[in-house]
């Protein structure tokens, strides 16, 4: 029986282009923000914005996870 874990194995390949796509995208968020009016920019760099981002991409990470069947 083939080793399910085995074909999910990702090279250099796949994390430079995850990393690169990641990078991209803060790159692109961080040059929408400099164009934003004031009230705009306050809103993104004084509320809690950010953290309710990022606990919810965490969230849905992990839900994504949880969602998998387990591999014996």
């Amino acid at each position: 029986m083939p080793d399910p874990a085995a074909a999910r194995t990702y090279g250099w390949r796949e994390v430079l282009l995850v990393g690169g796509a990641i990078v991209a995208l803060v790159l692109g968020i961080s040059l929408i923000t400099t164009v934003l009016p004031d009230s705009a920019r306050w809103f993104v760099f004084q509320s809690p914005l950010a953290i309710v981002v990022i606990a919810g991409g965490t969230i849905l990470v992990l839900a994504s996870l949880l969602r998998r069947p387990r591999v014996r």
